[in-house]
């Protein structure tokens, strides 16, 4: 698990700021001091500050990027076994592996049910008559469980 070093830094501040914040808060409602209610607000927010660092800190990855690939958006993700990105319409042939791969590579498993995930780069082209037609580009098929991703390109395109 990756730590971001100065979200553990200024987590651990603030969390130090909301210590002494609270000491202060307790003197003031014992000398029954005017602004007492404010400082719960202010010590309160500051804990809330300091918490959301340090799990920001914890739980932040950053985007893989596979060589060759270009990024290109998720237009649906069912949240269990489908994935369907969208290609630009001038996007080159030998960028539909990387790009496909980078995608199932920067998923998230969180909450999906099943072991696998199948990504599909897809672009949508014009058909004669006035209506569209998908075209599955590339797919990759992500397993959770061994983080293995294989990638395989449509040869017609």
């Amino acid at each position: 698990m990756r730590a971001d070093p100065l979200l553990l830094t200024a987590g651990e501040w603030l969390g130090i700021a909301a210590g002494g914040l609270l000491l202060i808060t307790v003197v003031a409602f014992v000398a029954r001091w005017g602004f007492r209610f404010r400082l719960v607000g202010v010590t309160s927010f500051t804990v809330l500050l300091s918490l959301s660092c340090l799990a920001f800190a914890v739980s932040y990855a950053p985007r893989l990027l596979v060589d060759g690939a270009v990024s290109v958006p998720v237009v649906f993700d069912n949240g269990s076994d489908l994935v369907v990105a969208a290609a630009p319409a001038d996007l080159a042939a030998e960028t539909f592996g990387p790009s496909v791969e980078q995608v199932a590579r920067n998923l998230r498993g969180s909450g999906r049910k099943d072991p696998t995930v199948e990504v599909r780069l897809r672009r949508v082209d014009p058909q004669g008559d006035g209506s569209d037609r998908p075209v599955v580009l590339a797919t990759a098929v992500r397993n959770w469980a061994s983080g293995e991703v294989s990638v395989s390109v449509n040869a017609k395109r």
